[in-house]
């Protein structure tokens, strides 16, 4: 059995069906894991300086400001890199899911082409959205308590020290919120963060693979596109999809940084009710404009973030099975 089914084995022929699938889905999800882990080291900081620009508290002048004083009054450990170990969490939750069940659906999709004489990358544009949709939502819903540690322990640098929650680390930090505010608290601000997911996957992924298929096919880098191993169309397939994904998924992400950050009060309340409300109040108090809030820092993290993630993605998955993961 095992010779048949070894981790990065592509031969499954006598391996039952619903085996197969889980195994062919299970370890694309690990390469996601590892590629996105790979892509949080580096931008981790970029997220840090993004939260603490979004939410409530000190305003800081641009991001270069709000970067030198994050590390000005916290340091490295607990500044820049504060909550690193939930953002590897989230990579083991939210990436794996979103980038390894698109892999694994466009894989799906190609060879139900394939069976049907058409050509194998004969996939719309719609359908490769849809298909960025599912897996983000599934992702996000997944990795939200991971997201909550995140930005808890990303903006607790910013809190009066007399109300910091001084996490020591995820575990820690996701003990303490189901202990102390009740287990579904995890979930809170699941509903902008699956819809920030959802379009952000969406236009991140759909977006890569179209403009990567268009790009392979204009002979500009090369013969399929492997001009230098296919690496500077990678760069530009992901770029583009980065823009796009931050313009869309910007005001989810102020409402969801605002709702998983927000203090309760001591009567039991929140400041705020839903995504709707966090929304009209933060309009109402600090403009629109408050919905682009940390955009340049965002797009700063989300551009290398993407770049790293699905390049490694795709090259560690075509390296380790033969096949595209975009």
């Amino acid at each position: 059995y095992l010779t048949h089914f070894s981790f990065f084995s592509t031969n499954y022929t006598d391996v039952p069906a619903s085996t197969r699938i889980c195994g062919q889905l299970s370890y694309r999800m690990v390469l996601a894991a590892c590629s996105g882990m790979v892509a949080a080291t580096v931008c981790h900081p970029l997220d840090v300086i993004r939260v603490q620009m979004q939410t409530e508290g000190t305003k800081f002048k641009n991001t270069l400001d709000a970067g030198t004083s994050i590390y000005r009054n916290a340091g490295l450990k607990n500044g820049i890199y504060a909550g690193i170990s939930a953002a590897y969490l989230r990579q083991w939750l939210y990436g794996s899911f979103r980038i390894g069940v698109y892999s694994y659906q466009f894989e799906h999709a190609q060879l139900e082409n394939t069976r049907a004489g058409r050509s194998r990358n004969d996939i719309s544009f719609a359908n490769k959205l849809r298909m960025g949709c599912v897996s983000g939502a599934i992702g996000s819903f997944v990795g939200t308590p991971s997201e909550l540690a995140l930005v808890r322990m990303s903006a607790d640098s910013k809190l009066p020290v007399a109300e910091r929650r001084g996490y020591t680390n995820v575990v820690d930090c996701i003990v303490r919120i189901a202990k102390e505010e009740g287990f579904a608290k995890l979930w809170r601000g699941a509903t902008p963060t699956v819809a920030r997911a959802t379009l952000l996957s969406a236009c991140q992924l759909g977006v890569t693979s179209e403009v990567k298929g268009k790009l392979a096919r204009s002979g500009w880098f090369g013969e399929g596109g492997q001009l230098y191993g296919g690496i500077p169309m990678l760069f530009v397939a992901t770029l583009c999809s980065s823009f796009c994904a931050n313009v869309v998924a910007n005001p989810f992400d102020v409402v969801k940084s605002r709702m998983q950050n927000m203090p309760i009060r001591a009567d039991g309340t929140a400041m705020y009710s839903s995504m709707a409300d966090c929304f009209v109040k933060s309009v109402k108090k600090e403009g629109p404009a408050v919905l682009m809030s940390g955009f340049t820092p965002a797009f700063v993290k989300l551009a290398p973030y993407t770049v790293i993630s699905l390049t490694v993605a795709d090259k560690l998955t075509h390296a380790l099975t033969g096949k595209s993961a975009l």
